[in-house]
C-alpha cells in the first residue's frame, strides 16, 4: 500500500497539460448528462447522447473527484489557516455565492405562495445540504477538512475505510451523508495515489500503443458491465453492484487520465479545446444551468428540432460555450467576482487570479 505520496507530486502539476484535459472531459460529460437527461425528459424520450450518459456513469463523477484529491498533498501539511482559505473559504465562496444566484433564478418555483421567509429559510437549508448543482463544490470542501484532520491514519486504514464507506450501502435523509459515503473514497485516492497517477499519465504518453490497447479493452469491459441488468432489486445495471461499482470507478477514472495524456501527445484542436474546458471548469460549473435551461426551454416551446439527440448536444453546447464566453466577457471587470474569489475573502495572501480561477473544482 502506498503511503501519502500526493506531497511528492511535481510543484507544477497545476500546470501539466494532461490535467486540464482531463478536467475539460470530465466537465463536458457532467454537463452532458444534465443536459441530455433535462431535455429528453421535456422531450419525452431519448436520444444518441443518452447511451454515452449511460456508458459515462460508472466514472464520470470518480474521476472528478480523483482529480481534485491529486491536489490536496500541496497544502495538507500547511498550518489550518492557509489551508482553509485553499480548501474551504475557496470553495465555500464559491458556493454561497451562486447558491444566491440559483436560488434567485429559480426563486418561483422555489417560494411558491410563501414569500421572502421561504426564501430565507431555503438558503438557511442550504448551508446543511449541499443545493442543486452545486453539490460538489460542497463536498470538495468536507472532503479536503476531512482528508487533513486523518492525514496521520495509516494510508491503507484510511484508504480502507473509504473504500468500505462506499461499497456498503447507506440510506439517510441526508443528501451529504449519502454522497459523502459514494465519492470520498476517489478523492482520498487521488490523494494517496497521485505520484503514482502522474507517474501513469507519463508512461502512457511515452507508450501509447499498448495504452491505446487498454483503453479498449477497457471500454469494451464498461459498456457490457454499464448496460447489462442487474438481477437485484435497486441495482439497474450490473455496473452498479457494490464493489463492481467502485472497480468501475476506479478504472473509469484512470481511463480518463490515460486518455488526457494521449490526447495532449496527440495535439490539434480538439485537445486544445478540452484543455480550454479543463482550465476554466469551475467556470463551466457553476455558470451552465442557466443557459443549459434556457436554451432547452426554447428548444421544447418552439418545437424547432424534433430529434433528442441533435437537441440534448444542442443544449450541452450552448451551456459549455456561454459560461466561456461571459466569463472572458467580465473579466477585469467589476463581475470578475463571479469566476474568480476578490482578496476581501482571503483570509491568506491572494494568488494570482489566473491560478484562483484555475484552483480544481
Amino acid at each position: 500500500m502506498a503511503g501519502h505520496l500526493s506531497a511528492t507530486a511535481p510543484e507544477d502539476a497545476l500546470r501539466l497539460a494532461w490535467v486540464d484535459v482531463a478536467k475539460g472531459i470530465c466537465i463536458l460529460l457532467v454537463v452532458m448528462m444534465h443536459s441530455t437527461l433535462g431535455t429528453g425528459e421535456a422531450m419525452g424520450g431519448e436520444g444518441f447522447l443518452h447511451t454515452v450518459v449511460t456508458f459515462a456513469k460508472p466514472f464520470r463523477i470518480p474521476d472528478f473527484f480523483l482529480l481534485s484529491g491529486l491536489f490536496v498533498g500541496r497544502v495538507i501539511d500547511r498550518d489550518w489557516r492557509l489551508f482553509a482559505d485553499r480548501r474551504v473559504v475557496h470553495f465555500a465562496y464559491f458556493y454561497g455565492l451562486w447558491v444566491i444566484i440559483q436560488s434567485l433564478a429559480k426563486y418561483p418555483a422555489i417560494v411558491g405562495d410563501a414569500g421572502p421567509g421561504a426564501f430565507a429559510a431555503h438558503l438557511l437549508h442550504a448551508l446543511v445540504e449541499p443545493y442543486s448543482t452545486l453539490w460538489f463544490i460542497y463536498l470538495l470542501a468536507v472532503f479536503s477538512v476531512v482528508t487533513k484532520l486523518l492525514r496521520r491514519v495509516p494510508a491503507a486504514v484510511l484508504l480502507a475505510g473509504a473504500a468500505l464507506l462506499q461499497v456498503v450501502p447507506v440510506a439517510t435523509s441526508s443528501y451529504l451523508a449519502e454522497e459523502f459515503c459514494a465519492r470520498y473514497v476517489y478523492f482520498v485516492a487521488g490523494y494517496l495515489f497521485a505520484g503514482r497517477i502522474f507517474a501513469l499519465a507519463g508512461w502512457v504518453a511515452r507508450n501509447p500503443a499498448p495504452a491505446v490497447a487498454a483503453l479498449g479493452l477497457w471500454a469494451g469491459i464498461e459498456t457490457w458491465l454499464a448496460f447489462t441488468p442487474a438481477s437485484l432489486p435497486g441495482y439497474p445495471t450490473l455496473a452498479s453492484l457494490p464493489l463492481l461499482s467502485l472497480i468501475l470507478g476506479g478504472a473509469g477514472a484512470l481511463a480518463i487520465v490515460a486518455a488526457a495524456s494521449l490526447a495532449t501527445r496527440a495535439g490539434g484542436p480538439m485537445t486544445a479545446a478540452l484543455r480550454t474546458c479543463g482550465s476554466r471548469s469551475i467556470v463551466i460549473y457553476l455558470a451552465f444551468f442557466l443557459p443549459m435551461a434556457a436554451t432547452r426551454t426554447l428548444i421544447v416551446k418552439t418545437g424547432l428540432i424534433a430529434d433528442i439527440g441533435l437537441a440534448s448536444l444542442i443544449v450541452m453546447a450552448v451551456a459549455v460555450i456561454v459560461p466561456l464566453a461571459f466569463e472572458r466577457a467580465i473579466r477585469g471587470t467589476a463581475l470578475g467576482f463571479l469566476f474568480v474569489r476578490p482578496k476581501a475573502f482571503h483570509i491568506v495572501g491572494a494568488r494570482p487570479a489566473r491560478n484562483a480561477a484555475l484552483q480544481p473544482a
